[in-house]
């Protein structure tokens, strides 16, 4: 993949780049418009096609925030066009990678010395570039190590690159504008957090040795002192990213065992720690040599109040649907039915969200549950695409916390779909 060899990190810079990215769609949308005289019934596939490709190269170029949020929007396979999905997917594995020069900048503005005077290799050329930074291989004193760097600027230019990129969410996701506002608030919360590495290096280990007794789940040894706000050093992991796994082809009974592990490193997280890793996106995995999970990064972590908790998994784990005046109570501790609400929206929002929750509690009805079963997910889907043509949902509803817990729940129901995997799910369950 072609190096990229500059990257703008000025407001300035950046907002040339989303002005310029603007000219491209409204050109994308003419040429599109201009077809459609000729051809009434044209599609908008080619529109969106192109829209994905713009916007994601924009992106790449731009990394940081920016790219977050394209592979955040990847992980919902309900909420964009196949062509947006498909394209923002890359930002999973594959961005871009910064030049060599930049990365050694990197490095002396860290430690006062080239990567060279600190290890004793180090490859030049990245090995993996996501969104927020990309990562090296190093070895020292017989260990080899992964070394992910920050891109130049990321935690600088976060609020100013979310206020840009609401004009491109506010478009694809067809939100209303307060509720956008509170989505980006909480994103840009935890991404200041993801460009902290000294908070990620801390909490790697505080996390790592939290689940360390947790079955086929194993982590990287972090290294602090190899280790700094834009740097952070750790043991190699050998193994594969779930694509490059499920291409082996593995037994029914790998995949089981890989998504048991996966199953219960997040729910052991929500229910023992009330704190989680709030990331799991494929490119955060890895299925080693020895058949185990994996985990490589601890960068986005949601933590999980008692005022959300105990409503919320009170819903999805215990009879209290059975009693509709503490349901509704639920709900509105929730935020999800307001208090000037009158009668017949109090009756709406009681229904729909009881639907809802009880179609997302599913997994946990059940000790075993299979999640190869596509009826599941169409019925996800089709109440998501329900949803969002609904005008009673085009106002803002619940607490900010779903917006962390609801893409760590779906993006694990996605990884397990993908593999396919019968879990037990009653390993960890809900404290109420």
């Amino acid at each position: 993949m072609k190096t990229q060899e500059t990257m703008p990190t000025t407001k300035v810079e950046r907002s040339a780049k989303f002005v310029k990215t603007g000219f491209q769609i409204g050109g994308n949308y003419i040429k599109h418009y201009s077809k459609k005289i000729f051809n009434p019934d044209l599609s908008r596939d080619e529109l969106n096609e192109d829209n994905a490709s713009d916007i994601y190269n924009s992106l790449s170029e731009l990394k940081g925030s920016a790219l977050k949020i394209a592979q955040m929007l990847s992980m919902d396979k309900n909420i964009l066009p196949r062509a947006y999905v498909d394209k923002f997917t890359q930002s999973q594995y594959n961005a871009p990678p910064l030049s060599g020069p930049l990365i050694v900048r990197t490095f002396s503005k860290s430690f006062g010395k080239t990567p060279e005077k600190i290890f004793d290799t180090f490859n030049i050329k990245s090995t993996n570039a996501a969104s927020i930074g990309q990562v090296h291989e190093a070895t020292l004193n017989g260990k080899k190590l992964a070394v992910k760097i920050q891109y130049p600027g990321v935690g600088d230019s976060i609020s100013s690159d979310l206020k840009l990129v609401k004009p491109f969410a506010f478009r694809l996701l067809g939100m209303s504008e307060k509720e956008l506002n509170i989505y980006i608030k909480e994103v840009e919360e935890r991404l200041l957090e993801e460009t902290d590495y000294e908070l990620e290096v801390r909490r790697s280990i505080e996390f790592s040795e939290a689940c360390k007794n947790l079955k086929d789940v194993v982590f990287p040894t972090y290294y602090p002192e190899l280790s700094s706000s834009r740097i952070i050093t750790m043991d190699w992991i050998e193994g594969l990213h779930l694509k490059e796994f499920l291409q082996t082809n593995p037994s029914q009974e790998l995949k089981n065992k890989i998504g048991q592990a996966l199953w219960d490193f997040y729910n052991f997280q929500q229910h023992e720690l009330r704190a989680v890793h709030a990331d799991p996106h494929p490119g955060n995995f890895l299925i080693t040599q020895d058949e185990k999970l994996g985990v490589i990064d601890f960068g986005c972590i949601k933590e999980i109040p008692n005022d959300f908790y105990e409503p919320f998994f009170s819903l999805t784990s215990t009879d209290l649907f059975e009693d509709k005046a503490a349901t509704i109570n639920a709900f509105r501790a929730l935020e999800m039915i307001l208090p000037n609400d009158n009668a017949s929206q109090i009756e709406f929002y009681y229904t729909a969200y009881k639907e809802m929750i009880s179609l997302f509690a599913k997994p946990y009805t059940t000790p075993t549950f299979d999640f190869s079963a596509p009826e599941f997910f169409e019925a996800l889907y089709s109440y998501g695409e329900k949803i969002a043509k609904t005008p009673e949902f085009k106002q803002a509803r619940g607490v900010k916390h779903f917006i962390y817990i609801n893409r760590t729940n779906f993006g694990l129901y996605n990884i397990l779909h993908e593999l396919k995997a019968i879990i037990k799910t009653d390993t960890y369950k809900p404290k109420i």
